[in-house]
């Protein structure tokens, strides 16, 4: 474990929340912050402003009392366009703007934005250099590591960020055409860092200590972004921290590594946090919408705990955030001990 820095900001640690669209939200963010992430980085908006005068998009571009730095995601292909984004993301209050040249998703790469970027490299640097020269805050870029795996051209884009003044360069172990259906490879990370002088983030496939420790000593990079595996499991940060700082779980009981990823905190731990997080969401989202986007959290929580298939065809039916609440916290209060499970 040691401190991260990007651009002015020094980090508590290396540990970092990835943008996931529909999950990063402020409510889950400010959890993650809370329970041991240096960073949390916020869900991507489209580089045409002309969009985001939507709901979706307002919350998205919400910074309001969170706790810095804030980093705010962009997404499109127009250097113009995502230039006058970040400086707007900037004047709603973050102060990193990252660049989404990572996404998968069809419907981004059918616009030739996110991953699909990475096939016209002209292009890449024409965006980064506009960015940067638009902003006086750090600017920081998430890719894969290319378009597939015969065209893997991450070192290339690196030698790219770095002459366009970026602060910070994440990879994602994956490309485009691989989604997230094999495993992660950290070679071409690692083909970076021996080739590229710049802070270097590994992203993919990080779901405990274990898998933190070996990605860090293998690829070299300064940190570790963290995504997936936090959905329902907020706390994997500061277990990974902790474990990495003292072989131990912030708990103080030590996991077996190889499985931590299917730990779950003392159950009256778990009610706090759930309670937190819930309470969060129906303030953020109002009564309506606030419930029906908790479902997916509680079903992320509570995956692992027997009985928990039936559970969520019980909560997907309540529409009343006291109600959603208390069957989450009688739920967990049913059957043995949480702690003596996660032990």
């Amino acid at each position: 474990m040691r401190p991260f820095r990007i651009g002015p900001y020094r980090l508590n640690n290396n540990l970092i929340l990835a943008p996931m669209a529909g999950i990063t939200d402020r409510p889950f963010r400010a959890i993650c912050r809370r329970l041991g992430a240096g960073l949390a980085v916020a869900e991507m908006v489209s580089a045409n402003t002309a969009l985001w005068g939507n709901r979706k998009s307002l919350r998205r571009l919400d910074y309001r009392d969170e706790t810095g730095p804030i980093s705010a995601q962009i997404l499109g292909s127009d250097p113009l366009l995502m230039a006058e984004a970040a400086r707007l993301n900037v004047e709603l209050g973050a102060h990193i703007i990252d660049i989404n040249m990572g996404c998968p998703a069809k419907k981004v790469c059918k616009v030739t934005a996110g991953s699909a970027l990475l096939r016209d490299e002209a292009l890449v640097a024409r965006i980064l250099e506009s960015v940067v020269a638009a902003v006086s805050v750090p600017v920081t870029l998430k890719i894969r590591t290319g378009w597939s795996p015969e065209s893997r051209n991450g070192v290339r884009i690196a030698r790219i960020a770095r002459e366009s003044g970026i602060a910070a360069l994440t990879v994602h172990g994956r490309t485009r055409a691989c989604a997230y259906g094999t495993a992660a490879e950290y070679e071409t990370i690692r083909a970076i860092r021996e080739e590229v002088e710049m802070p270097l983030i590994a992203n993919g496939d990080i779901a405990s200590a274990e898998d933190a420790r070996r990605v860090l000593n293998y690829t070299g990079a300064d940190a570790i972004m963290i995504g997936r595996a936090a959905r329902g499991r907020p706390w994997i940060f500061r277990d990974i921290a902790a474990a990495l700082a003292s072989g131990q779980t912030y708990d103080g009981t030590t996991p077996t590594l190889n499985h931590d990823h299917e730990r779950t905190p003392p159950r009256d731990r778990l009610q706090d946090i759930l309670s937190e997080h819930l309470e969060a969401l129906h303030s953020f989202y109002g009564t309506r919408a606030g419930v029906r986007i908790a479902r997916k959290h509680i079903a992320w929580y509570c995956r692992h705990l027997p009985g928990a298939a039936a559970f969520r065809q019980t909560i997907n039916r309540t529409e009343h955030p006291a109600e959603q609440l208390s069957l989450v916290l009688a739920f967990l209060d049913q059957g043995p001990d949480r702690e003596a499970q996660a032990a």
